[in-house]
């Protein structure tokens, strides 16, 4: 009799023994030290860390804003190192979605039109982008705020558009940095979860640095890193028993 496994999702990012080294010689400062780690597909990774751990540096390299030093960073089969600048910037635009920790909204557009940007930078005709803004909007529980500009929403609420707009081109991956730090506790936990059901409604692939445990608990995964090194790793099934 033939046993059959459930399948497992093949990884869509791949990070092979990545360094990344500022200056050089005695004055050099190692950000990442042979960090290695795949995230499947559909699934939320937290990578955890105190500050100055590297968790922003290497979201970076994963993003595209910056090179590494050595190693490899594979985005669903493409290697980030053979992509000339041009090549980058439409990684970015077109398969990556990013949300910072300070919102990154422009000020005079409204929650429709932040959400609208990265679209109208691929040339989307004007309809479609209004659909898809509105249609992401309501996915993140904004509709009636659409017309409202960044300044009259309050943190949790311009976050939530920021995600809205992190999906806007339907990317591969998001990536968020600190997404909740300038969010009170409740506020955070409520982003979190957002981006948990953001991964099960649009099938798409989050990798958010955090040093929060209470986000971390939410994570399908977890990747912690210690002065550079990745020192820990752990799904949630091994958090629930461990």
């Amino acid at each position: 009799m033939t046993q059959h496994r459930e399948s497992t999702p093949e990884p869509i990012l791949r990070v092979v023994d990545v360094h990344r080294s500022f200056g050089t010689g005695e004055q050099a400062v190692h950000a990442l030290r042979g960090v290695s780690f795949d995230v499947r597909r559909g699934e939320l990774t937290a990578l955890k860390g105190r500050s100055g751990s590297g968790k922003t540096t290497l979201l970076n390299v994963v993003g595209g804003l910056d090179t590494p030093s050595g190693g490899t960073v594979c985005l669903d089969g493409t290697d980030l190192a053979g992509l000339d600048e041009a090549g980058l910037l439409e990684l970015r635009r077109d398969r990556i979605g990013f949300v910072f920790q300070s919102f990154g909204l422009i000020p005079v557009l409204t929650a429709a039109e932040n959400v609208g940007v990265p679209m109208r930078l691929r040339k989307v005709p004007a309809a479609q982008r209004e659909e898809r803004a509105r249609t992401l909007l309501a996915l993140v529980g904004l509709s009636e705020h659409a017309g409202q500009r960044p300044g009259e929403l309050s943190g949790g609420q311009q976050q939530r558009v920021a995600v809205a707009r992190a999906l806007a081109n339907e990317p591969d991956l998001i990536i968020a940095d600190e997404p909740t730090g300038q969010l009170d506790s409740e506020t955070g936990r409520q982003i979190m979860g957002l981006l948990r059901a953001v991964v099960r409604s649009e099938g798409v692939t989050v990798l958010v640095a955090t040093h929060d445990p209470v986000l971390i608990e939410l994570a399908d995964r977890v990747v912690e890193l210690r002065d550079g090194r990745m020192v820990e790793r752990q799904g949630a099934e091994q958090a629930a028993t461990g």
